[in-house]
């Protein structure tokens, strides 16, 4: 039943302040240690009464690598697990560029699985390292993309093989409940185009622990085809959340509802339907009913919108782009809709950034959605950065995780410098590690986004990548409560 803008209005006014929330309003300002306005009083009560302080969150300033990879604070290490071009898989075959998207799974006898997405688009030939046509896992032969899977041994050994071959700019995706991944297709491209033999555009299921259940990969057209980026499943309702990457006109948020009686698990998605359940697209309001067109409206930290679902007419749009089959006025839009994690009983979304395309300018914002109030709130706002090339401020956020240690980790995708950044319950900042492979020149130094945040399944190694040109490394450190 949608939550009307009479019931929202309603709630708001019943709390004086908007519907009542849980938890800390978390805030993010651009330097790293900035806290927002209303927390200043109190955090400044904290200082006296035992608490940061001076010292501020984190664990100190990043310390420059020798070997000009990864900066890391004092008493932290990395390890290179996988890199483009250098380390092989089973087959022989180099791993695959462009490392994206990715999340760790529990094996056997203390082995930790990952499953990383390649985001590589268009045809084969446009790349020096492809996911490999491994045998009965292919989708499209033309495509680019895929994912790989990398199990790493407490002893130190590890082993990678193909996951998924044959799909198109795997960007973001998500972990299921039932421990498998669901790589998302950043791409609308119907065969023909770019050189491709069949349609992208799709969520596909990838199992880390089973090669056998991923061959012949099946797309699960019943979550809609548009330029997905990252999904999230509620493991209680059972509804996807998804979010599409995409401008002209800006992209949507997403929900999927699942047919009456399904049941999830293992390999069940690629035996839906192309039109099983339900696709909706979220339509926001503010406290006093009033119609929010764009995310980016939102300019203090702790705005609640309620939301409500509009059906998606057409979920395949293959001659209308599902974005566009919307009028402005009906569907709320966002820039940049890209990472999400599961935590706290809701979703946790990021919008990286928003120029002159939307209402208001910003360099990132975190959402965090309530499916039991049907409210969004706003977590996190980074104001402009402005001047990107300086070290010491934080913008364009991506992929997202929450931290066994509190708080959240967010992978920076932004101009100039690139960090993995913390975030506070209490909306601190602080910077976790500075990449410092320049791909560029020494007098026009450029810096790979950083993707793939995610902690392994004990919470004492936090995996990451630099996308380019493919490198997926192991921080471990002195981890501490935030």
């Amino acid at each position: 039943m949608p939550l009307t803008r009479r019931q929202f209005s309603r709630q708001s006014a019943l709390t004086g302040a908007g519907v009542v929330l849980t938890g800390a309003v978390g805030t993010l300002a651009t330097a790293p240690g900035a806290l927002a306005a209303e927390d200043a009083a109190d955090t400044a009560e904290q200082a006296g009464h035992g608490g940061h302080g001076s010292h501020g969150p984190g664990y100190g300033p990043l310390v420059s690598d020798p070997e000009k990879i990864l900066a890391l604070p004092a008493g932290f290490s990395y390890r290179i697990i996988t890199h483009s071009g250098v380390t092989k898989l089973d087959s022989g075959e180099f791993t695959p560029s462009n490392h994206d998207g990715t999340a760790t799974f529990e094996g056997p006898r203390g082995v930790t699985l990952l499953v990383n997405n390649h985001e590589l688009k268009g045809p084969r030939s446009g790349w020096k390292y492809p996911v490999p046509l491994s045998e009965g896992l292919v989708y499209d032969p033309a495509a680019s993309g895929g994912c790989s899977v990398v199990e790493v041994h407490r002893i130190g050994e590890v082993a990678q093989w193909v996951g998924i071959a044959g799909t198109s700019t795997n960007c973001a995706g998500g972990r299921t409940p039932w421990g498998t991944w669901l790589t998302c297709e950043e791409t609308e491209d119907l065969a023909g185009k770019n050189g491709m033999t069949k349609d992208h555009g799709y969520v596909f299921e990838v199992d880390p622990c089973d090669r056998r259940a991923n061959r012949d990969p099946k797309p699960i057209k019943a979550f809609g085809r548009y330029a997905h980026e990252a999904v999230v499943i509620d493991p209680k309702r059972g509804h996807a959340f998804l979010t599409e990457d995409a401008s002209g006109p800006n992209g949507l948020l997403f929900r999927w509802v699942p047919p009456h009686g399904f049941r999830h698990g293992r390999g069940q998605l690629r035996k839906l339907a192309d039109d099983a359940g339900v696709l909706q697209a979220t339509k926001c309001y503010d406290s006093g009913g009033r119609f929010v067109d764009d995310l980016s409206r939102a300019t203090k930290i702790g705005t609640v919108y309620g939301v409500d679902w509009v059906d998606v007419p057409d979920r395949d749009g293959r001659t209308v782009s599902v974005r566009k089959q919307f009028a402005d006025k009906d569907i709320t839009r966002a820039r940049k809709l890209e990472g999400m994690w599961w935590g706290d009983g809701g979703v946790y979304i990021v919008s990286s950034y928003a120029r002159e395309e939307s209402p208001v300018q910003h360099d990132g914002q975190v959402w965090f959605y309530d499916p039991k109030r049907r409210t969004l709130t706003l977590k996190v706002l980074l104001g402009v950065n402005p001047d990107p090339s300086k070290d010491g401020a934080f913008d364009g956020p991506d992929n997202i995780t929450v931290s066994p240690y509190g708080g959240l980790v967010i992978a920076e995708d932004g101009e100039g410098v690139q960090h993995l950044f913390g975030a506070t319950e209490r909306g601190r900042t602080y910077p976790i590690a500075r990449n410092e492979l320049n791909i560029g020149t020494a007098a026009e130094p450029e810096y790979s986004e950083f993707t793939g945040v995610v902690f392994s399944p004990d919470g004492r190694t936090l995996y990451a990548n630099i996308q380019t040109p493919g490198i997926m490394l192991a921080i471990t450190g002195p981890w501490k409560r935030q």
